[in-house]
């Protein structure tokens, strides 16, 4: 009986745990979403420190008052094509977690949009596209307005990077 109720309960809990507020852009033309509690801060493009031998979707580094910071571009990152920067392009400083600790870490994207309230109800889970893709980064999909947000687990989507930067 009590394996009954936990499998009802799972998908209500999965819908509440991507409830919430979201920090939406948009990158070549698509929205995305990063939960608000993971931005620390959004800044204008400013001047990118390369660095030698790094992936060429890492842009370099940031003094972001006195404190370095790693930034990527994450239209590189997903393998999208590069496109110069306009005055729409900004930086938000994003708080990466992995198992030891929090680092912060500036994400290049094409135009920030809006803060919104996102229900669970309107979260729908990643398609299956029918071929073995690692989708593992995205939370969720959220039903807005018409349209569709990627809601992205930023985590994920930099997890991997985030531990070669130690």
């Amino acid at each position: 009986m009590d394996a009954q109720v936990t499998a009802v309960n799972e998908p209500a809990r999965a819908e509440a745990t991507r409830e919430g507020k979201y920090l939406t852009f948009s990158l070549a033309g698509e929205e995305y979403g990063i939960g608000i509690l993971k931005v620390r801060e959004i800044i204008g493009m400013m001047t990118v420190t390369p660095v030698p031998q790094t992936p060429e979707f890492v842009k370099g580094v940031i003094n972001l008052r006195g404190k370095v910071i790693p930034v990527i571009d994450l239209r590189l990152r997903f393998g999208l094509d590069a496109t110069a920067y306009t005055e729409r392009t900004c930086i938000i400083v994003a708080e990466i977690h992995s198992e030891s600790s929090a680092v912060p870490m500036g994400i290049v994207v094409d135009a920030v949009s809006e803060v919104l309230n996102i229900r669970g109800a309107d979260i729908e889970n990643t398609p299956t596209f029918g071929v073995k893709l690692n989708t593992d980064f995205i939370l969720g999909m959220a039903k807005t307005g018409g349209g569709v947000k990627i809601l992205l687990d930023i985590d994920k989507v930099l997890g991997a990077f985030q531990l070669t930067i130690h």
